[in-house]
């Protein structure tokens, strides 16, 4: 039985400033907290109503699953899991990496940490308005890709000023992705779809890239950034 305090602590762990002051975060569903051990993720805690003999696990009632469930509906398996601690590498002559400005929708920045491990990607650099890589719901979406995938914080002003190579930025009205040609080394910059890429960033990158519309009827304004995402790397990345 879980007292009060262990269920007030993993409810709280649902704040970007309780993950950050305690050094931990929530996973759930077998898939996603059977990758993270299965990669080395130290667990602090596991909590289950059944799991597979070979996951150790606290026993807990679905109905007070529910109640600490940080996700729509509850999953079988809770996990509590330490933050890993990555360090920061340079851009320049290591492939491709993604770098995201002010994305703030969790499902979005999840779908993009499981594109970027499907074409091999392990490094993403977010603005520090980005929504936060351990967000329940960004793990859980992520479907256990955010063991291989590393998400840095940081100023992507400063990143892309001493970036070594080719920086290319997701806008409206840049060249036909179908004519630009990518080097095999580089930096791919998303904004958010209600705001783009900040302006002051936006200088900064001269390759301006552009899925362009083939709608004749007045259609959306902008792509959903995940959906250009997927569409941008299988351009950057088709042989």
């Amino acid at each position: 039985m879980l007292s009060k305090n262990q269920l007030k602590h993993i409810r709280k762990l649902n704040k970007k400033k309780y993950r950050q002051e305690t050094g931990l975060f929530v996973a759930e569903g077998e898939k996603v907290v059977r990758e993270l051990l299965n990669s080395g993720w130290k667990a602090h805690e596991i909590y289950a109503t059944h799991a597979p003999q070979d996951i150790p696990h606290t026993p807990i009632k679905q109905s007070l699953l529910n109640s600490v469930s940080h996700l729509f509906t509850a999953s079988p398996i809770l996990a509590i899991f330490h933050m890993p601690k990555y360090k920061q590498t340079p851009i320049g002559g290591h492939g491709f990496s993604i770098a995201l400005d002010s994305i703030a929708d969790p499902g979005n920045l999840g779908t993009i940490i499981r594109l970027c491990d499907w074409f091999g990607i392990k490094n993403i650099y977010c603005s520090p308005n980005t929504v936060d890589c351990f967000n329940p719901k960004v793990v859980q979406s992520t479907m256990g890709s955010i063991a291989r995938v590393q998400c840095h914080y940081t100023d992507l002003v400063s990143l892309v000023h001493h970036c070594e190579s080719e920086v290319y930025a997701a806008t409206l009205n840049g060249n036909s992705h179908y004519e630009q040609t990518f080097s095999s080394n580089g930096l791919l910059v998303m904004g958010s779809e209600s705001h783009g890429i900040g302006e002051e960033l936006l200088k900064k990158i001269r390759n301006r890239v552009t899925i362009p519309a083939f709608s004749t009827d007045t259609g959306p304004e902008s792509l959903n950034v995940a959906n250009a995402t997927a569409i941008l790397l299988n351009e950057i990345f088709r042989p």
